[in-house]
């Protein structure tokens, strides 16, 4: 069972994706609070599997929340959807870079709430479609951009290259495993293999690198 904290200060939406979620037989709302400082308190408590969280709430917003809940500095980091009608690049960057799982659009629709919750669950990450395209131009927009990403540690294999490749173009591990005849466990250990040698903490993380090292052109 995925156990689910939602923060929003809307009722209507903690409603909306508590009922949404709940009809899930893989799928326990365990609590849903209005603001940012419940959040953290309920999420160091009951420790979900799985935190959807507002940008916009009172007390702390959902991007501080996110860098206190699942940031580089966490030693054992909760997994953090980030879920927001406000598609700015800003937010969807720092999201990201403090250690977000994903990135969802309010408007995105059940089906993409539901699958974000369980790709999170299970280590992958979902961004909204709408948002992946120019983020990963984000990364790749100039020789700046692409300085910033530190050489890995030991070269790639051939076979890593093409999982990264395959990661950084939004495809899930499932997907990656049938594009390239790879099972599942063999994608899985190639990505952390990855992770690894770029020093990346998850799959955002390495698609992120791929763009700014100009893996992916």
């Amino acid at each position: 069972m995925i156990r689910v904290l939602i923060a929003d200060d809307q009722e209507m939406v903690r409603m909306g994706f508590r009922m949404i979620l709940d009809a899930q037989d893989d799928i326990e709302v365990v609590a849903d609070v209005p603001d940012g400082v419940s959040a953290v308190a309920k999420a160091r408590e009951l420790r979900p599997d799985v935190c959807l969280l507002d940008i916009r709430m009172p007390g702390l917003d959902g991007l501080e929340v996110t860098r206190q809940l699942a940031g580089p500095d966490v030693a054992d980091p909760l997994k953090v959807v980030v879920v927001t009608t406000f598609d700015l690049d800003e937010y969807v960057h720092t999201a990201l870079r403090n250690g977000a799982s994903g990135f969802l659009l309010k408007d995105a629709g059940p089906a993409l709430l539901i699958e974000a919750v369980r790709a999170a669950d299970r280590g992958d990450a979902l961004v909204s479609p709408q948002v992946t395209v120019r983020l990963l131009k984000h990364f790749d927009g100039g020789n700046t951009a692409k300085r910033e990403a530190p050489a890995p540690s030991e070269p790639l294999t051939a076979r890593e290259l093409d999982v990264v490749k395959a990661a950084a173009r939004g495809l899930t591990n499932t997907e990656i495993g049938a594009e390239l005849f790879l099972s599942l466990s063999t994608v899985k250990t190639h990505l952390a293999s990855v992770q690894g040698k770029v020093g990346a903490r998850n799959r955002v993380e390495i698609a992120a690198w791929a763009w700014r090292s100009g893996v992916v052109e």
